[in-house]
């Protein structure tokens, strides 16, 4: 359902919701339009006109500056117009609902939506919902996938290990909350790599596990041995006031990143996390900062990778 909800009759992307039904051939096709738009940043004109006259529409119902900034950036620098949506003020923190909201950005003849929601499957909800002629980007829906950060994490690692084959990625932290982690083991899986390793306590993982195609390890030391990747997941502070953990003192010191602990993984190892960081609870700040840190490069490819992702689903021509 999601894939042909996903792709036109053509199997071009019509919407990206989940990185779930996407084949390689997809993925690869995302990074390697997104390697044509890396370089965009050094130029003295900053802009293409692939979707000049296209208006998009950053529908955040849940704050995050950085994943909004930087498709209010993607989209600027293909030339479309931009309009970011106080949700705290609009109509639906007045009674209306979600689809009533839609209904009358559609009326304004808008051409795409991007939305991020605190509740599971809403982007699914819109794209079902909204007009032949626009497409829907999750921009993260509860804890359930978030698409483009998966494709940014791949398009980082992609560029510092030139293949995914052959390589082993460990995934470190909140398994079990993080549509982050979800997606990323996706994209792993779909893309070809070796293995992927889920590093966390029995708490933080989810019960079924096993049947996402990832190896569950509770011990740092044996997770991070000869791996390419330790990708490192944000700790939410509300998991410290529940049964999840005992303290951020005590996952720091059985889970956290630190320069001893990282010599475990092979010595070309790259880190990565998708912020915001907690510096002394999931990372120390000499690995964060440190030379085998590439999570400031995550952050630069993240305009690439959405602008390659907007100019793919809006080429599809608005043909379900």
């Amino acid at each position: 359902m999601t894939r042909h909800l996903q792709l036109t009759e053509q199997g071009r992307l019509k919407h990206f919701l989940t990185i779930e039904g996407l084949d390689r051939e997809l993925l690869t096709e995302i990074l390697d339009t997104a390697e044509s738009f890396v370089g965009m940043s050094e130029h003295q004109v900053k802009k293409v006109p692939l979707l000049r006259g296209k208006t998009i529409v950053n529908l955040f119902f849940e704050n995050s500056t950085r994943t909004r900034t930087t498709f209010e950036l993607a989209a600027t620098r293909l030339s479309a117009d931009v309009l970011n949506m106080d949700i705290a003020r609009s109509a639906t923190s007045k009674g209306e609902s979600l689809l009533d909201t839609i209904r009358n950005l559609e009326a304004m003849q808008v051409d795409m939506f991007v939305v991020r929601h605190a509740l599971s499957g809403a982007a699914h909800f819109i794209a079902q919902q909204v007009a032949p002629h626009i497409s829907v980007i999750n921009a993260g829906d509860g804890q359930h996938a978030h698409p483009t950060q998966a494709m940014l994490d791949m398009f980082t690692i992609r560029q510092h290990k030139k293949q995914f084959e052959g390589l082993k990625v460990a995934i470190v932290g909140d398994i079990l909350h993080s549509r982050v982690a979800r997606s990323q083991i996706l994209a792993l899986n779909a893309l070809g790599v070796a293995e992927v390793r889920v590093i966390a306590p029995k708490t933080l993982l989810p019960a079924q596990v096993k049947t996402m195609g990832v190896t569950p390890i509770h011990d740092m030391d044996e997770g991070l041995a000869d791996v390419d990747v330790v990708i490192m997941l944000r700790l939410q502070k509300e998991r410290m006031n529940s049964a999840f953990l005992p303290s951020e003192s005590e996952f720091f010191r059985c889970f956290g990143l630190t320069e001893a602990k990282l010599q475990r993984a092979k010595p070309d190892a790259i880190v990565m996390h998708p912020g915001p960081i907690n510096r002394g609870v999931e990372i120390a700040s000499s690995v964060a900062d440190g030379p085998q840190s590439v999570i400031l490069q995550q952050v630069s490819n993240g305009v690439a990778v959405r602008m390659a992702i907007m100019s793919m689903t809006m080429r599809s021509g608005g043909t379900a």
